[in-house]
């Protein structure tokens, strides 16, 4: 059987770094993507800016020209997917990883498709795949989206989006924009600090003119066909008119899955163990990449500040190596 040196599990910005530092260094590796190339970037909203300036975004050394100082969706697409091909990054798409075990000292990686060996195994899943969800009645209504690509079909609807962060205002202004009724439902007490700044007087203009209606300290409780429920502040229950919600309520990494590997949760964030040096986990040879490593906390890890991972990820497979 092919033992490879490094299987890579998916295929985002930093499965590629990943895949970009092995090529540089002769080992042999695959990468495993469930869905197509850089798949969380692909389902992101279509006109989403990042917060990063192109260059922050950057994998292998390798220029991303962009036309705007915040590149968007469609450039960070073209950008990512031209790699893989100018590269030729070995990866395998549309294939589902469903189980990591080790034997021997040899990882047994076993995906909807087939089975593979390996020597080291990485981590690099993000976190985009799973909505935290609210655990209450009606949730599983169609009417209720936990992912926001365009305003379009929102024209002329009476919308609720659950949520303060850059997801759910954009949301809410490009809704707004293209004529629906927004209601923002919001558990703290403002929009969230982390909102990008070029957009964060937006929404707070739109709420103060009251186009768009906020509710604060509020939390929704119930969901029904044709209206949703929330308790205000002073405990009163407000039952509106609604025709969509979307719950912008932030997304989870898959702990099931860490956990089945092997990897140990630390914490109320469930914080995978890793050695911030080598970004290896209690499992020998088995390492985190990227926005997967931060648990819960969703917002510690990002593109810029993990591309490091993949250099540290790999020269620290080579010192092994040295060493044996």
């Amino acid at each position: 059987m092919e033992v490879l040196d490094i299987l890579i599990i998916g295929g985002g910005p930093i499965g590629l770094n990943c895949a970009l530092e092995a090529q540089k260094n002769t080992l042999s590796y695959l990468i495993i993507e469930k869905g197509t190339i850089v798949n969380s970037l692909y389902n992101y909203p279509l006109y989403m800016r990042f917060f990063s300036t192109a260059e922050k975004l950057e994998i292998g050394e390798i220029p991303f020209i962009s036309t705007h100082p915040k590149p968007g969706r469609q450039e960070a697409l073209e950008y990512y997917q031209g790699i893989a091909r100018q590269k030729k990054i070995n990866i395998n798409l549309y294939e589902r990883v469903i189980k990591v075990a080790k034997e021997n000292n040899v990882f047994t990686v076993k995906t909807s498709k087939s089975r593979y060996y390996a020597q080291s195994v990485i981590i690099a899943t993000g976190f985009y795949d799973i909505p935290n969800l609210m655990h209450i009645p009606g949730e599983h209504l169609p009417k209720v989206k936990h992912y926001y690509t365009e305003p379009y079909p929102y024209a002329k609807q009476k919308i609720a989006i659950i949520g303060s962060s850059n997801s759910a205002v954009d949301a809410a202004l490009e809704t707004y924009r293209k004529g629906a009724e927004v209601t923002m439902i919001i558990r703290h007490s403002e929009i969230s600090q982390s909102v990008k700044y070029w957009v964060k007087p937006d929404i707070e203009n739109r709420i103060a003119e009251a186009s768009i209606k906020a509710h604060f300290n509020s939390e929704v409780i119930e969901i029904k066909e044709n209206s949703i429920i929330f308790r205000d502040p002073n405990g009163d229950i407000h039952e509106i008119e609604n025709d969509f919600v979307l719950a912008m309520t932030g997304y989870l990494p898959d702990f099931d899955f860490l956990k089945e590997s092997g990897i140990k949760l630390q914490g109320d964030c469930m914080s995978p163990f890793y050695t911030p040096k080598t970004m290896e986990t209690n499992v020998k040879n088995l390492y985190l990449a990227g926005v997967v490593c931060g648990g819960k906390d969703t917002h510690l890890w990002f593109i810029e500040n993990s591309r490091i991972h993949a250099q540290m990820i790999i020269q620290n497979i080579l010192n092994k190596d040295q060493d044996q």
